[in-house]
């Protein structure tokens, strides 16, 4: 009985090795991929040093694709373009920047850096050379509209196309939101400043994002958390209050940008959640007045449209972009 024991003992073990033995054959006889390089459509992350400022970009699809320059809005940074650049990085080659003093740039004291609307276009047109690119499309969202139109008017000929997203250029598209800001403007006050502070609150951080969403649970609150990283540091609200203000110089040039478009008539697709409040639907239909080659469409949805309505817009800008 002992010797019947200690033989079944054995042969577990020989079976046991054995198994062990052709696991271990499967496991290091798989092939590995030959390139083990990143697919172009995968998104990477870089800086890039402009005038001694470290510049953070996403970066994605063949470098000899058309380019899609992604230009972002207030309070946010390229983070809100993070699920549209590998919806559209296999056709295009997809390129994000965060601004002097968002997301993951340089955040330089006022005393250091001018933060004007002038100044952000000219680091975003420094960007745009150190990267030699020589033609792209726009994508304008909020802040990114005052800052691409500048762009725009200054090297019309590197312009193949505009998606306007919630980006304003007449004077119809600023409305109740604003009458705070415009009394800032008026009168630059402490008291007059107090109010605008709560732009960049944890509560109106995320009213942004979710006023006029038609289900707000669809939001992640990573956006808010994300924005408010960098709002929250040391000399960051002195920053975001310095573009409040200088905001009204972009309202004097908004003849001069109408009139680009209506000389040199980009090809133009309007992606505009109609429920913001910031930027409402009355300052997209002007568009219409000035172009002859647009694309219409007004979504039901707030200002950060992307959030609900991403893949409907990636949808609109490869079909626009194809024709």
């Amino acid at each position: 009985m002992k010797t019947c024991k200690l033989f079944s003992t054995a042969l577990l073990a020989v079976a046991l090795i054995s198994a062990g033995s052709v696991y271990a054959e499967s496991q290091t006889t798989v092939p590995l991929p030959r390139n083990l390089e990143a697919p172009t459509t995968q998104t990477l992350h870089k800086t890039i040093n402009i005038d001694g400022l470290e510049i953070f970009y996403r970066e994605a699809g063949p470098v000899n694709a058309p380019t899609i320059l992604l230009l972002h809005g207030f309070p946010t940074s390229s983070h809100m373009f993070r699920n549209l650049i590998p919806a559209l990085s296999d056709r295009f080659h997809v390129v994000a920047l965060d601004y002097p003093g968002f997301g993951n740039s340089s955040q330089p004291s006022i005393d250091k850096f001018d933060y004007t609307f002038d100044n952000l276009a000219e680091v975003t047109q420094k960007f745009i050379d150190a990267l030699g690119l020589k033609h792209y499309s726009l994508y304008l969202m909020d802040y990114g509209a005052p800052i691409g139109f500048r762009l725009a008017v200054r090297h019309p000929e590197r312009i193949d196309s505009l998606v306007v997203q919630n980006g304003n250029a007449y004077a119809e598209g600023l409305r109740e939101f604003w009458d705070p800001i415009r009394k800032y403007w008026k009168d630059r006050t402490p008291e007059n400043a107090a109010p605008l502070a709560g732009f960049i609150s944890p509560d109106g951080v995320k009213w942004q994002y979710t006023h006029g969403a038609r289900n707000a649970a669809t939001i992640s609150p990573d956006n808010w958390n994300v924005d408010l990283r960098h709002l929250t540091k040391e000399g960051n609200p002195e920053i975001q209050l310095a573009l409040f203000y200088d905001y009204q110089n972009n309202i004097p040039h908004y003849s001069a940008w109408q009139a680009y478009l209506r000389e040199y008539q980009p090809p133009t697709l309007i992606v505009w959640g109609k429920n913001d409040y910031i930027f409402p639907a009355e300052g997209a239909f002007p568009y219409k007045r000035d172009l002859k080659n647009i694309e219409f469409h007004l979504l039901d949805t707030g200002h950060f449209a992307l959030e609900e309505d991403g893949q409907v817009i990636a949808n609109a800008i490869r079909r626009f972009l194809s024709k």
